[in-house]
């Protein structure tokens, strides 16, 4: 039940002063049984004319920001700061957590869920050679069945395993087929992979962006920046998150902020200005997200 700290600051720099469009803030993450949100601030500099939040489609929670049409600014910096306690469930999700017809694979999700996970169930991407479905298939193709949390969390620490992950600073992701070609990607890609491969067995797999907040001796890949992991519905257990990128499962150490069919639909940040296209200059992103002690008093337990 670890207390987290998180800041994360954006800042855009021009070489000339330009007015500024809308933007779209993904950043503050909704109260849920596995987290309490004690408080969020979000300073931006220069104040918007208009602040409005709102929820998106999937239920996100989406600050949106306008300016006048006559400010002129060499700079946007925005500050998110979170102070929260988390609740994972790390470890502890074991096999009966599942409906017992969802233990083995293959299974079926029921009727009356069908038309709600429908989206999520079809897969997003090209993979005209089939590369992904070889790749998936590795991991179902056991006679008697397999188990179907042993077969999640195998193919979450075979993406840790057998890849290599390097940062980049573009935005976007790789095509799955690419990530298996080329043997390394970001956490978005790793994300998207498994995500892909998910979808070709049959499973409803969904984005999810956030942070990865460190503790002591516990390093991990994507920690001091936004970090992007995924969540298979399995009946029973619900929506179980897995980080491909560390090895993770359930969720222990991650911090969930939004939750999207894709990548596209994830941005933390997004907007545009009005000015020359040789205005921008390079854009400064720093995360910090760690576990600090709890306050005096306090106890174990879930969250109410």
């Amino acid at each position: 039940m670890p207390d987290v700290q998180i800041s994360h600051r954006t800042e855009y720099a021009y070489q000339r002063p330009v007015g500024l469009m809308p933007h779209r803030l993904m950043l503050r993450p909704q109260d849920s049984h596995d987290l309490r949100l004690h408080e969020a601030t979000l300073t931006v500099d220069p104040p918007a004319a208009r602040t409005r939040w709102a929820h998106d489609v999937f239920g996100n929670s989406i600050c949106h920001l306008e300016w006048d049409e006559g400010l002129r600014t060499p700079h946007l910096r925005i500050v998110s700061e979170l102070s929260l306690t988390h609740y994972p469930a790390g470890t502890s999700l074991r096999r009966e957590a599942l409906d017992p017809l969802a233990e083995l694979y293959p299974f079926s999700y029921a009727a009356d869920e069908i038309p709600d996970l429908a989206r999520l169930t079809e897969r997003q991407l090209p993979d005209p050679e089939r590369q992904v479905d070889a790749w998936a298939r590795r991991f179902a193709a056991r006679e008697g069945g397999v188990h179907t949390l042993e077969l999640l969390e195998e193919m979450t620490r075979a993406i840790k395993t057998e890849f290599t992950y390097v940062g980049r600073e573009a935005e976007g992701t790789q095509a799955p087929a690419e990530t298996l070609s080329l043997g390394s990607g970001t956490c978005r890609d790793f994300a998207v992979l498994m995500m892909e491969a998910a979808r070709s067995l049959g499973f409803a797999a969904r984005f999810i962006t956030g942070y990865l907040y460190e503790e002591p001796n516990a390093p991990n890949q994507g920690a001091g920046a936004t970090h992007a992991w995924c969540g298979v519905y399995l009946p029973g257990a619900g929506w179980v998150e897995y980080d491909p990128t560390n090895g993770i499962i359930a969720g222990q150490n991650l911090i969930r902020v939004g939750v999207t069919r894709t990548p596209a639909q994830a941005m933390p940040v997004a907007g545009g200005f009005v000015g020359d296209p040789t205005d921008p200059l390079p854009l400064t992103v720093e995360v910090q997200a760690r576990a600090v002690a709890a306050p005096p008093g306090a106890t174990g337990g879930q969250s109410d």
